[in-house]
């Protein structure tokens, strides 16, 4: 599909999943064939990557995606076929345009007729159109219809362009077109954070640079034309931390001006006898020369009327003008239109894809210039309808939300392509859901929509909007009086919205829960859900027919629920069990008491309200008579929450039970040795067979396996079983002399296996199941006598679990952010950290206190800071959101700047202004009426000052972290733990959503605040919703990473070019997950030599990141320095400076100059400037890499010397050979304490030594000899070394952790045999750091061998 964009493809209404881009590499075609052949490795290693790191969340998704298909040959056998599906050969048509050239455009069979209007609509030369119809030998071709279907179309075909008169849609559909085409430069709507635009700057930095293979504009290799100085800001050491340079401005976005105005006229709609004679509407331009037209849209198309502003005259001027589409009109009455149009759209075609395409969710940007307000019909009409989406383009106007989310869940999946389709319909009802619910639910807040319960109290009210019930955060009808009131009431959304998530992913077919989406704006938290049909005509008692409704006073069972719950039963680790109803009755549930079923009109099976589905966190849930482990009381728990819902994350659950699945398998082997030892001698044998078995079987649910098929069983030399599962029922079993036993054959091994499963607390005796039950410690929930044993087991597992978080998963987040696996830049990421390992934000104060015990506490410097900056901007949330909710929406910008001068401001006595009212009424004396929800005194915000405010976060630190710092002010806390403002600014304006103006703010000045009203441009909204994966494609992805991981590069690439293809078919052209397959892409590109491929991946990836992510994210830091990378092996050196430097800024913007990642980068600066001859730039920079890489690694790391070498090699090239000798000594002294004198890095340094001695002692012989004889003097000519580009590389690969190994082929045969080897024999934790999901960056997937040990 080369000649459309990427996004059509996407976004194409209805485009059928089965085009997988043709366009995905040079490879294509034989991506597919090869995907087929190695799918059958790929599979195998499924059940392995599902394990590891960051896989957690993946893991329950994909196996019941996988839904019956048995992981073993079964599945091979149906994922073959698939591929082949997918595969199908495009063909050529000719397109012919009225006023246009004919074109060819590559189609495939199984698009529609409708992506072809996409594409034409999207061109430059037919833009304007888009009421058309194409035809085929004067037939019409059906929109819906699929090319392949179509009678007579073949390669070569001539599809004409035939106008087709307007109906008043159309012509609306028309007028936006346009209006969107004059628009599209303008960034504005990225700014105001509306229909999925958002902002990306990358184009600024490389200037167009990086043409289609990266060869456009070289300049040859003229190094003088570069300028490398940085801006003053950037150089290390700077305190300057300016804000302007985070949006720089771009030429292209000064719009050219095309029109003046283009408005609805006054006189619409048209009357009668008017609409008799065609009229569907009138339009009012005024042109950029100044001239006033009054235009009618008919069916035959637009012209000019004789109406002016105040007298209507229908009748066509003279002339009319009369032209199908609206800028053929306007270029003829105007020329600056014509000009500026074509070039506008030029611009417009030039721009990377990426740059336009609309994200699947809106990201919204924390600052902002000051945006020209224009006028704008299209915007305005807008605002006035619910218009969502395309509502206007679909019959019955509003959208049944709960129909399309759950058709899609039953769309049928039993092959890939059907797959596809099904998870592109479920992530595209998604993401419109996610955008009209937070539409609706600002529009509630705002107070713009009526109540269902106008009669209560404000707080009290529910809303209905567009097919969604909205409802409050606050605990409407004391609903959550035991459990903490308003807290808790708050907390229950995100709570229920995680067991949504979970539910979704189990996927059981048959069971159905809401769309949710929670919405927080001003202060308000409001849960968007879509509605049961029915639910809204009964009252609950009747509806609810599994549950309770009243915490577990009376409850209720039902069959059928029992039969879908016990499929989700295994993955999510909930227990089947009993309860007591009010009539002491046992009713048995497969879920926590609040869990309700409701059937709705549809006969659909609904739960909801899954606020527990995760057990209770003891932790923060003190319950009378109970003891938790000495290692949680040491550290003071339990503790008091303000709530009473504090529950475990799904991820602990999953590390959990995986810690007590290897502790299972350690313990029954054991026994098994023991009772071996004294049989046989033989034991030596056992022991692999059975240990190898806990490795691979690390993970939860790797396959469905059934009680009967339960027994593994391993001979001797086998290898491991391909079947493995945690949580299913599994027994390790014994070998005698080489013929398997069954284990519960023998009554010794059931015996062990009995006493392992007693031990680790299995549900189970007879194998492996921990399974947890949520109601433990929910009050007014009671059960049944006969369970008591049970009951005790299950509280001692949430302990255990409680206990585990506390002693296992902190230790184990400080270890990898102390080896540097894990690297936290702000809060986001250091949030995603503590997640990914199961620890709750709650846990915040917790790990610090740990990090500040801990020896190596230096060099944990950077994860206090940024956890420090976390505490005090969640705690000033805390506060901000009371704060907000007393302040009425004419003084909405004057109370936030007011907050953010008490938070940052130096300014002692930050005073508010009240708001000059700019309408202060003459009669003053008429009361307020309308008073916001919530709302007392209104200006009671304003009596806030600095002090209190930070007393208050002291508080709340001290009341939800039980963290205790002290502080008077900012500047006291600036000071203390090292922060920056700006960063504080930054984090506290992303979590509440406060957009400001981009300009610098002095926050040191004693005098005046920092911020005014004025400054503060808009509140958006921060919005959780379910993210739906794409299962298959993360199946390819993980195969590829795992075969990159063995070494296979071209296998991965392969697979991982499948994977991509995937994606786009699911997620459409922009994602996160796409973003993270173009990185590794990229990576693998480069390594395999095609640079400028690898370039181009990158650019996307970079682009994706900044639209997705945001522009200052620390994805997108990492990503335009591994751009810079590849610009600079294509010879780029100017571009991969400039986004060096944009990391740079970006960098000590988000976190400061204090981080190990800041080495990184600047070694990489510096060895660039080294480059191109700016040694004394460059040395400043190797230098505070050096500095940086001491701290937080040691002064004895191998990175340390390796920096000690790159600053040798700068003073070496600037003939100071005294420094350049020290600098290397130290590093030869590194590696040979390290490494030992044998080592070839310890000897390559000595080398490096004798030859800077040579130079030095040459270089003072010559002084020598000009001193004696002055100017006569013979002066041997000096050898200074340019450094080379090649060196210059190498060593950038190397710290950027890509190492090249020059082998000849029968080196890498023996090399896969022996990484192949290795892998069979490694222990359980190597495995697991090799399945992170991410390629670690620091040991390159080529890194077997590797000459340079990067530690």
């Amino acid at each position: 599909m080369v000649s459309k964009t990427d996004d059509t493809l996407a976004t194409a209404p209805g485009c059928s999943p089965a085009d997988v881009a043709e366009e995905a590499g040079d490879g294509a075609q034989d991506v597919h064939e090869s995907s087929r052949t190695h799918l059958k490795e790929s599979c195998s290693c499924d059940t392995v990557m599902v394990n590891g790191g960051g896989a957690h969340e993946h893991t329950d998704e994909l196996d019941s995606k996988r839904d019956g298909q048995s992981e073993g040959n079964g599945g091979d056998e149906s994922n073959e076929q698939e591929v082949i599906v997918i595969q199908d050969t495009g063909f050529t048509v000719k397109i012919q345009a009225p006023a246009a050239e004919p074109f060819d455009l590559q189609v495939s069979p199984q698009e529609m007729v409708q992506e072809i209007h996409q594409v034409l609509i999207d061109r430059e030369d037919t833009c304007h159109r888009t009421c058309f119809s194409l035809q085929l030998d004067g037939n019409v071709l059906a929109n819906f219809s699929e090319l392949k279907s179509i009678e007579g179309l073949q390669e070569g075909s001539l599809l004409k362009v035939v106008e087709e008169p307007y109906t008043v849609r159309e012509a609306r559909i028309h007028v936006r077109h346009i209006r969107d085409l004059l628009k599209s430069l303008d960034p504005s709507d990225a700014y105001n954070g509306v229909d999925c635009n958002s902002l990306s700057f990358l184009s600024i930095f490389t200037d167009g640079d990086l043409g289609d293979s990266g060869k456009r504009k070289k300049k040859g290799s003229e190094l003088e034309q570069i300028d490398c100085t940085p801006p003053e800001h950037i150089l290390p050491g700077s305190k300057d931390r300016p804000l302007v340079p985070l949006q720089p401005q771009n030429k292209d976005w000064k719009p050219m001006q095309c029109l003046k105005v283009l408005t609805m006229s006054g006189w619409n709609p048209p009357p009668g006898n008017r609409k008799m004679h065609g009229d569907l509407m009138y339009l009012y331009i005024v042109t950029v020369e100044e001239r006033h037209v009054s235009v009618t849209a008919s069916t035959r198309g637009f012209y000019l009327n004789q109406s002016t502003t105040y007298t209507f005259n229908p009748k066509p001027a003279n002339p009319s003008f009369l032209s199908h589409s609206l800028v053929e009109l306007l270029s003829q009455i105007s020329p600056a239109f014509k000009k500026n149009f074509t070039a506008l759209q030029k611009k417009r075609v030039q721009r990377h894809p990426f740059e336009r395409i609309a994200t699947p969710f809106q990201v919204y940007s924390w600052t902002s210039p000051q945006v020209d307000h224009a006028m704008d019909c299209v915007r305005a009409e807008d605002a006035y309808t619910s218009r969502l989406g395309y509502e206007e383009h679909i019959p019955g106007q509003t959208r049944d939300w709960n129909e399309e989310l759950q058709t899609t869940r039953e769309l049928p999946r039993k092959n890939l392509p059907e797959r596809l389709l099904r998870e592109r319909a479920i992530f595209k009802v998604h993401s419109d859901f996610a955008a009209a619910a937070t539409r609706g639910a600002m529009a509630v807040i705002d107070g713009n929509v009526m109540a269902i319960n106008p009669g209560d109290e404000t707080h009290m009210q529910m809303f209905i909007w567009n097919n969604i019930f909205f409802s409050p955060g606050f605990d409407v009808r004391d609903h959550y009086r035991e459990l903490g009131g308003d807290a808790a009431a708050h907390a229950a959304p995100t709570n229920d919205l995680n067991g949504v998530r979970a539910y979704g992913a189990v996927d059981v077919e048959g069971l159905y829960t809401l769309g949710t989406v929670v919405v927080d704006y001003r202060g308000y938290r409001v849960t968007a859900q879509s509605i049961i049909p029915g639910i809204l005509e009964r009252e609950q008692e009747q509806s609810v027919i599994y549950g309770s409704i009243d915490f577990g006073k009376t409850v209720v069972s039902h069959s059928k629920y029992l039969e879908l719950l016990a499929k989700t039963s295994r993955p999510l680790k909930v227990q089947r069990y009993n309860v007591l109803n009010e009539k002491n009755e046992a009713v048995e549930l497969c879920s926590s008491v609040e869990c309700k079923g409701i059937i709705g009109n549809d006969g659909r099976h609904y739960i909801l309200d899954l606020l527990r589905t995760f057990p209770p966190d003891l932790n923060f849930l003190p319950v009378e008579g109970e003891e938790l482990a000495p290692d949680c009381q040491r550290q003071g728990f339990p503790r008091q929450h303000r709530h009473r819902l504090a529950c475990l994350r799904q991820e602990l659950i999953e590390a959990f039970v995986e810690h007590r699945y290897l502790l299972f398998m350690k313990m029954a082997a054991l026994q098994l040795m023991q009772q071996k030892a004294n049989k046989e001698a033989n034991k030596n044998e056992k022991l692999p067979a059975i240990t190898q078995t806990s490795e691979t079987e690390t993970n939860s649910d790797a396959t469905q396996a059934t009680e009967s098929d339960s027994s593994t069983q391993a001979t001797d030399g086998d290898e491991t079983p391909s079947k493995a599962a945690t949580n299913g029922p599994l027994e390790p079993t014994a070998t005698q002399n080489g013929e398997c036993k069954s284990p519960l054959e023998d009554p010794k091994s059931r015996e062990v296996v009995l006493n392992a499963c007693k031990a680790v607390g299995s549900i189970s005796n007879t194998s492996f199941d921990i399974r947890f039950n949520p109601d433990i410690f929910s009050p007014g929930v009671r059960f049944p006598e006969d369970s008591a044993d049970d009951i005790q087991k299950q509280k001692q597992l949430l302990k255990d679990s409680a206990a585990f978080l506390v002693s296992c998963q902190i230790p184990s987040l400080v270890k990898d952010c102390l080896d540097q696996s894990a690297l936290p830049m702000d809060g986001a990421t250091l949030t995603e950290a503590l997640h990914q390992r199961g620890i709750n934000i709650r846990y915040l104060g917790t790990v610090l206190e740990f990090v500040d015990k801990t020896p190596a506490k230096a060099q944990l410097e950077h994860f206090y800071r940024i956890g420090i900056i976390e505490l005090i901007t969640r705690c000033a949330k805390h506060i901000f959101k009371t704060y907000l909710q007393g302040v009425e929406l004419s003084a909405l910008s004057a109370a936030v700047s007011h907050f953010l001068n008490c938070f940052l401001s130096s300014f002692p006595d930050a005073v508010t202004h009240l708001p000059a009212d700019e309408l202060v009424s003459r009669r003053k004396s008429r009361k307020r009426r309308n008073k916001v929800p919530g709302s007392g005194d209104n200006t009671a915000w304003a009596s806030l000052t600095p002090s209190e405010l930070w007393k208050n976060i002291a508080s709340e630190a001290q009341s939800y972290y039980h963290f205790t710092f002290q502080c008077e002010n900012v500047d006291h806390m600036v000071e203390k733990y090292g922060l920056q403002k700006i960063t504080l600014l930054r984090e506290i304006s992303v979590k509440t959503g406060i957009q400001i103006l981009i300009k610098e703010y002095n926050f040191d000045s004693r005098h005046k605040p920092t911020f005014t009203e004025e400054d503060i441009l808009n509140i958006f909204p921060v919005v959780k919703h379910v993210n739906p994966k794409a299962s298959d494609a993360f199946h390819f992805f993980q195969s590829g990473q795992a075969k990159v991981q063995q070494g296979f590069l071209k296998e991965g690439c392969e697979l991982i070019n499948e994977a991509l293809n995937l994606f786009n078919n699911v997620y459409g052209a922009m994602h996160v997950e796409i973003c993270a397959c173009l990185r590794l892409l990229a990576r693998l590109n480069y390594i395999m030599g095609d640079h400028a491929e690898a370039l181009s991946n990158q650019q996307k990836a970079v682009l994706m990141s900044e639209r997705v992510l945001g522009i200052e994210h620390p994805n997108t830091i990492q990503e335009y320095m591994h751009l810079a990378l590849y610009c600079f092996a294509n010879g780029q050196l100017s571009t991969a400076l400039k986004l060096l430097y944009r990391a740079r800024y970006l960098m000590l913007l988000v976190c400061g100059e204090d981080h190990p990642e800041m080495a990184l980068l600047d070694s990489n600066i510096g060895l660039v400037l080294h480059s191109v001859m700016e040694y004394d730039l460059s040395l400043r920079f190797l230098e505070s890499a050096l500095a940086i890489n001491s701290k937080y690694h040691g002064p004895r790391s191998l990175k340390v010397a390796l920096s000690h070498h790159l600053v040798a090699r700068v003073y070496e090239s600037k003939a100071e050979f005294r420094s350049a000798l020290q600098h290397e000594k130290e590093g030869y002294t590194i590696y040979k304490n390290q490494m030992g004198e044998a080592h070839e890095k310890t000897k390559e340094s000595s080398e490096y030594l004798k030859c800077l001695t040579q130079q030095a002692v040459a270089l003072q012989r010559t002084m020598n000899e000009i001193y004696k004889n002055g100017s006569s003097a013979s002066i041997m000519p000096l050898k200074f070394t340019a450094p080379s580009m090649a060196h210059i590389l190498e060593q950038l690969n190397i710290i950027n952790g890509i190492i090249f190994i020059p082998l000849s082929q029968k080196d890498l045969e023996n090399l896969k045999a022996e990484v192949q080897r290795r892998q069979q024999l490694q222990e359980p934790e190597k495995n697991e750091q090799l399945e992170k999901v991410e390629l670690p960056r620091e040991d390159s997937p080529l890194q077997l061998e590797d000459k340079i040990p990067v530690d």
